[in-house]
């Protein structure tokens, strides 16, 4: 997952003001509360503020992960790198017939706050990279 990492630090450089690191102490108090609340033996290893969200970024199991959280502290939703093997066997059918031209470099399980999960794939080819969202069964959700 140091691609991860890597390939996060590059976006925030490229995005600039869209996506910033932050300090612990520039987080509002809601979003470290709801995050302690929810991860209360996890410790984050980075903030960053997205638009008008909050992501933290930390290790729970030895699974690297990340929580999305508004301001006021509601919990959007998690993210959970996995293996691009990982992925429902449907999300790598979809994969291999829409995007045989790309290699996947990344996947993750998204669990939003009503519970809903999907399949992220980050996909590149020449350089550009794309995330691309599944349901389970391989339907598209976003690019």
């Amino acid at each position: 997952m140091k691609k991860t990492l890597f390939s996060a630090l590059l976006t925030v450089l490229a995005w600039g003001a869209q996506a910033q690191m932050l300090k612990p102490a520039q987080v509002p108090a809601a979003v470290r509360a709801t995050f302690k609340a929810k991860f209360p033996l996890v410790k984050t290893n980075s903030w960053e503020k997205e638009g008008d969200k909050y992501e933290a970024g930390f290790k729970q199991n030895g699974v690297t992960m990340s929580a999305i959280i508004t301001p006021t502290g509601a919990l959007v939703e998690t993210e959970s790198d996995i293996s691009p093997a990982k992925l429902p066997a449907a999300v790598r059918a979809r994969l291999a017939r829409d995007y045989k031209a790309y290699q996947v470099t990344e996947a993750a399980v998204l669990v939003s706050a009503s519970g809903a999960t999907t399949y992220e794939a980050e996909v590149s080819k020449g350089g550009k990279y794309q995330d691309v969202v599944f349901n389970a069964d391989g339907s598209l959700v976003k690019k």
